[in-house]
């Protein structure tokens, strides 16, 4: 849930811009979408208290669900490779290996951690600083 805040301090911090240009049409949209993860993770929270278990594929779910905006928003296909396994291994954890549910958050953090380069990288090979 602090991802948001902490890559826009990240971003302030590194002397770039931290959002988008004032006036972009989609300002809008990128507000609605930092709101879908906290609203989710009550669900989650809901769900972990009966079902422990359950609580991280929940929470990969949500938080992939709410990557999915972003091909649009920002142009970038990577965030549809990272919301779709977040997704998929959430839902296989979710359905068919809840034991091995705890996992799900080391993996989801890996690669959080690992897709935070990727959009650079990306952005960068397209010619963009």
């Amino acid at each position: 849930m602090l991802i948001f805040p902490l890559t826009t301090l990240t971003l302030r911090t590194a002397g770039g811009p931290a959002a988008l240009p004032k006036g972009h049409p989609m300002a809008a949209l990128a507000t609605q979408i930092a709101f879908t993860v906290p609203s989710g993770m009550l669900v989650t929270v809901a769900l972990g208290l009966t079902e422990p278990n359950l609580f991280f594929p929940a929470s990969m779910i949500i938080v992939g669900a709410h990557y999915l905006p972003f091909v649009f928003l920002y142009g970038m296909r990577l965030f549809a490779v990272l919301a779709g396994l977040l997704i998929l291994v959430g839902t296989v954890l979710l359905l068919w290996l809840p034991v091995g549910a705890p996992l799900g958050g080391w993996f989801a953090g890996a690669l959080l951690v690992g897709f935070a380069y990727l959009p650079r990288a990306s952005s960068e090979r397209r010619g963009h600083p």
